[in-house]
């Protein structure tokens, strides 16, 4: 953001305060000042006014002109095209210095005699403005033919280069900047000039506007008569400085200077082509203004542009929501113009005042207003904070009078209703689209105050119980992350942001459109994450890219659900060799299978239990090579192997993955128990099952027992044939002991038949 200092004075009187520390302040309140350069112009450089011009006789760019400089009539010779006779210019006179080898003499041009130099802008030091010499106006001050351009104070200018955070989008003026100085320094702003110059004409007699009210902007419409407006040099040369002049385009020209004044969007429309106008919105949601089925703007977003041939136009000053538009264009992904920056910064929503401003300036110039004004307001309610006093003091960490705190918040455009129990409710100006909590209120509290007027403090420690939910919480993730690595994972860190249309793709919920990112940091991290996998895969998948044979790694992180509520998941992944190639498999190792992947996530996590998985919400999961992960008899995550046709997505080889809840997983202490010193004894059990009998059922048959004898039982081999048909024969082997002796055939038979019994009681399974 550029200003200068004579612009900002016509804002707010800064007469007394130099520029210096108006930098300093800027710099003191958040606004960092990235440069200052000061505007000065050479002594013995004067107002002069060119009284003839004649053809250099033995040249034809060149000009022998007759130039009054106040004390003298002088004869120069200049070869700008531009120089004509009755001009008011900037002459150098003999003895001017304009630069370190450039000084100004007597001399001979081709033979005629040249006394001076009529200056160019940036002969001067100041920015250009055309190719040929400066034209002096009024707009400098009052042209006395003698008088030194160093003792015109408009053009003896300091430039301030401001480095504005993309929040502070309401400071992308001179308005703005006034309104931040005026908060510091408690200085009041002018008053700008309301004189407006009307003609005979008005709005409604020349121009309709059918408008949609379904539309999101607000929109003022005025009408001018622009057939003797001319800019003036001031207004060049601040444009200039800025980058937005355009030579001989007038009307851009001072909308872009009201724009920058005052922050308000503008736009203008030939009246040949704006005399009937339809706003309403197009294919893709954008407000939209049409002439005859004609696209001609779409308001904050792509500027109309037309050519200045015409004398008759219709103005437009608009605004909408910065969150709107621009979670819009980046969703639609739609053309924009330089406009589209302010707007999604925050432009000026006072658009009235915008609007007024460019009349008066246009009155001022040699044009004039149409009577009355066509208006599409989008009234809102102002957004109310509600801030306690002591909650302020504690974020600053000093107290500060509630006086104090009603006088800075004020005095930055805040309304502050009286106080209910120390509690202020504060109603946020329109313009600050960045203030949305008690900690941006008082962040505006602390830039007025100055931090280095809080005073530093030493940090006070109380002793208190540290253990909590927080703190065990760390413990269980530390312990997890060293069992993971134990079992052969490598932790990874990615970002809390995926992408939108892989999680779309691939069958995962997504955040709500209206909780969704507004400026995402890139394309491809455009969503909040709704599971940890996505990224887990395409780690995997940039390691094999490198040459890589196997990948390994786990997680912990934060995911989001659609209404992005947080919760905390633990991932793995294993992709391709199940171990390194040594000797021992001859360089050729198998790649990991779906068991030996539970285990290293049991080794892990702790114990859990497998179940088959009945809705598979997500094309990541393999319909045959699944589970849910169950632990306490509650569903905590699943285990899988990675889908074949997402693995070659990816270029990804036999690929497993599993995602837990990080709360459901247990951080138990072990506790040591006494062990039976009498022999175990194993038994196998066959058993004849119907194939679509789930383990799970005889195992909670089994269990329902409760018997102490039973340590242990395992599935250890399934086999059918064509005799057996729907039925298939199961192994179960069992662990059997006592901690009181050695169990005798008779003790083992019983427990046999018991567990016979109750399978065939409750499943109708006998014994093979």
């Amino acid at each position: 953001m550029i200003i200068t200092r004579k612009w900002l004075e016509e804002f707010i009187n800064i007469s007394n305060i130099s520029t210096d520390e108006i930098c300093k302040t800027l710099n003191s309140i958040g606004l960092e000042v990235d440069s200052l350069e000061r505007n000065t112009i050479p002594e013995k450089v004067v107002v002069a006014k060119v009284l003839s011009k004649e053809k250099h006789p033995d040249a034809d760019k060149l000009n022998v002109c007759q130039v009054d400089i106040g004390n003298e009539v002088t004869q120069i010779v200049c070869g700008a095209s531009n120089v004509d006779a009755g001009q008011i210019v900037a002459v150098a006179t003999i003895g001017a210095v304009l630069g370190e080898d450039f000084k100004i003499k007597a001399a001979k041009l081709r033979g005629v005699e040249s006394n001076g130099m009529i200056c160019s802008s940036t002969e001067l030091g100041l920015p250009k403005i055309n190719d040929g010499i400066m034209i002096l106006d009024n707009s400098i001050g009052e042209l006395t033919l003698g008088k030194e351009l160093k003792d015109y104070p408009t053009l003896n200018d300091d430039i301030i280069e401001i480095g504005l955070t993309p929040n502070r989008g309401d400071c992308l003026s001179i308005l703005g900047i006034a309104r931040e100085l005026s908060a510091f320094y408690e200085i009041p702003l002018n008053e700008l000039d309301k004189y407006i110059h009307y003609n005979e004409s008005s709005i409604g007699q020349n121009f309709k506007i059918n408008c949609d009210n379904k539309i999101n902007s607000s929109l003022v419409f005025k009408a001018a008569d622009l057939s003797g407006f001319n800019l003036d040099l001031i207004k060049k040369l601040r444009l200039s400085t800025i980058k937005k002049y355009e030579e001989n385009k007038d009307i851009k020209n001072i909308l872009s200077y009201t724009t920058h004044s005052c922050g308000v969007i503008l736009n203008a429309y030939p009246k040949s082509k704006s005399s009937i106008l339809e706003i309403k919105k197009d294919d893709n949601g954008f407000d939209t203004i049409y002439f005859n089925s004609q696209i001609l703007s779409k308001p904050s977003v792509l500027q109309n542009n037309f050519e200045e041939v015409e004398n008759e136009f219709l103005l437009e000053a608009s605004y909408v929501n910065p969150e709107l538009i621009s979670k819009l264009v980046f969703d639609k992904k739609i053309k924009t113009s330089d406009v589209f920056y302010k707007s999604s910064r925050g432009s000026e929503p006072n658009i009235s005042l915008g609007l007024d401003y460019l009349s008066n300036l246009i009155s001022k110039l040699g044009g004039t207003l149409y009577k009355g004004s066509i208006d599409y307001i989008d009234d809102k309610e102002k957004l109310f904070v509600d801030a306690n006093i002591k909650k302020i003091n504690s974020i600053i960490g000093q107290e500060i009078e509630k006086n104090e705190i009603e006088k800075i918040l004020i005095s930055l455009g805040f309304e502050v209703k009286e106080p209910i129990e120390d509690t202020l409710s504060i109603k946020v100006p329109y313009y600050r689209h960045d203030i949305k909590n008690v900690a941006d209120i008082t962040e505006e509290i602390i830039r007025i105050i100055g931090i280095d007027n809080i005073k530093s403090k030493p940090l006070c420690i109380d002793e208190v119980n540290r253990v909590n939910k927080t703190s065990l919480d760390l413990l269980k993730k530390n312990k997890i992350r060293c069992k993971a690595v134990e079992n052969g994972f490598f932790e990874t860190l990615t970002y809390v942001f995926t992408s939108k249309e892989n999680l779309v793709k691939y069958g995962f919920k997504t955040v709500k459109e209206d909780l969704e990112i507004v400026n995402p940091i890139v394309k491809e991290l455009n969503t909040y994450r709704t599971t940890l996998l996505l990224n887990l895969v395409e780690a995997c998948s940039n390691n094999f890219k490198t040459g890589a044979r196997k990948a390994s790694f786990f997680e912990i992180g934060t995911i989001f659900d659609e209404n992005r509520k947080e919760s905390k998941k633990i991932a793995f992944i294993h992709s391709g060799a199940a171990e390194q190639e040594d000797v021992s498999n001859a360089g050729k190792p198998k790649n990991m299978d779906f068991f030996s992947f539970a285990k290293k996530v049991l080794n892990t996590i702790g114990e859990f239990e497998l179940e088959t998985m009945q809705n598979i919400d997500n094309k990541f999961i393999h319909p045959y090579q699944s589970a849910n992960i169950i632990i306490d008899n509650n569903i905590v995550g699943f285990i899988s192997k990675l889908h074949p046709s997402v693995a070659n997505d990816y270029d990804l080889n036999d690929t497993f993955v599993a995602q837990i809840d990080f709360e459901a997983v247990k951080n138990d202490l072990t506790k040591a128990s006494s062990y039976s010193k009498f022999q175990a004894s194993r038994k196998d059990l066959s058993i004849i099952a119907p194939k679509n009998l789930e383990f799970k059922e005889i195992k909670k048959a089994i269990n329902s027992l409760n018997i102490s004898l039973i340590k242990q039982f395992n599935l250890i081999d399934i086999y059918s044939d064509e005799k057996l048909g729907e039925f298939e024969s199961l192994t179960i082997r069992f662990t059997l002991q006592s901690n009181e002796k050695t169990l005798e055939d008779e003790d083992i038979n019983l427990v046999i038949n018991s567990i016979l019994d109750i399978l065939n009681k409750k499943l109708n399974i006998t014994l093979r």
